[in-house]
């Protein structure tokens, strides 16, 4: 007809919908988004940072001495003078407890980074490798998971504690005593856990076509199939945090921890065993701090579990 306007071939039907193009969202920023909905998981994360700072800058603020020893203030309640109180010495407990969480919370993260580091090093080559590799490196691991932990940790520490003291001084070679020996008895269940998850990534698709491309075993390793992994091994790490913070007061509150005057939480408690009755304040504030970090430490992982699930919807 004259005079009209023919339709642009790229005009959009009459009520059609326009459709946004879906942005690209990384894998971290997706679980990011997973792990905000986990309400007790981000509160437990808020809560563990706040312990953390006030650990690490409480002491510049709190300066009293950890060993000041006053005998007329011993056994002392919670006060304006000492917040949580005093122990038979007269030694204020708040300047103990925050000293003794930074030692505590960096034994669990020691222990973790350790245990973590040789399981994985371990779940990958036996889950790369096939044949005798593989069958020697779980009969290792097996046979750690056999071995009655506890009596071998005092074991351990009995044996090697005052070389380590000699040369390191007390504080840091018991320090480095206690993160070998909990780190060394905890990287079994991670082990198994990598070893899993090669077995079941080594056959995909996306590693099939590296393999196909030339990619050498190394780089299969590290740049397709352990970053797919890692899921599972930060929620273990996570885990591990809370089991080496209470293998630490364990060993501690059996006295074969840090010496006295080295205040972690764990021989504050053991310290207070025998003053429950006339000063349980000396028992309950450290046997809280712990309850407290591990607890947090635990929704943690359990939010890092549903938010790297990529089968859970949230």
């Amino acid at each position: 007809m004259a005079g009209s306007t023919p339709a642009s071939p790229s005009a959009e039907p009459a009520g059609a919908l326009a459709v946004a193009p879906r942005a690209i969202v990384s894998p971290w920023t997706e679980a990011w988004r997973r792990f905000r909905r986990h309400r007790m998981a981000v509160f437990s994360l808020l809560l563990l940072t706040l312990m953390v700072a006030g650990v690490v800058l409480g002491p510049l603020l709190w300066k009293l001495a950890i060993n000041d020893i006053d005998f007329t203030s011993r056994l002392a309640m919670p006060s304006g003078t000492h917040p949580l109180g005093t122990d038979d010495l007269g030694q204020d407990l708040l300047a103990r407890m925050l000293y003794g969480g930074r030692i505590s919370i960096a034994v669990g993260l020691a222990a973790m980074l350790m245990s973590i580091f040789v399981g994985v090093l371990v779940g990958a080559v036996a889950g790369i490798s096939r044949g005798w590799v593989d069958a020697a490196l779980m009969w290792l691991t097996d046979l750690f998971l056999s071995l009655p932990q506890l009596p071998l940790l005092l074991l351990v520490i009995y044996l090697f504690r005052d070389q380590l003291k000699n040369t390191f001084g007390p504080e840091v070679g018991v320090f480095i005593l206690i993160v070998l020996v909990i780190g060394g008895f905890r990287w079994m269940p991670v082990a198994r856990l990598v070893r899993a998850q090669f077995f079941s990534l080594r056959e995909k698709e996306f590693v099939e076509a590296a393999r196909a491309l030339g990619a050498s075993v190394p780089r299969q390793v590290l740049r397709h199939i352990l970053p797919n992994s890692l899921g599972p091994v930060i929620v273990a790490g996570t885990i591990d945090v809370a089991a080496a913070i209470i293998a630490e007061s364990t060993l501690s509150f059996l006295g074969l921890g840090f010496p006295p005057d080295i205040p972690t939480w764990g021989r504050i408690l053991y310290d207070s065993k025998d003053y429950l009755d006339i000063a349980p304040h000396w028992a309950v504030f450290p046997g809280f701090a712990i309850f407290l970090t591990v607890l947090t430490i635990n929704f943690i992982g359990d939010g890092l579990r549903d938010a790297l699930d990529p089968r859970r919807v949230l």
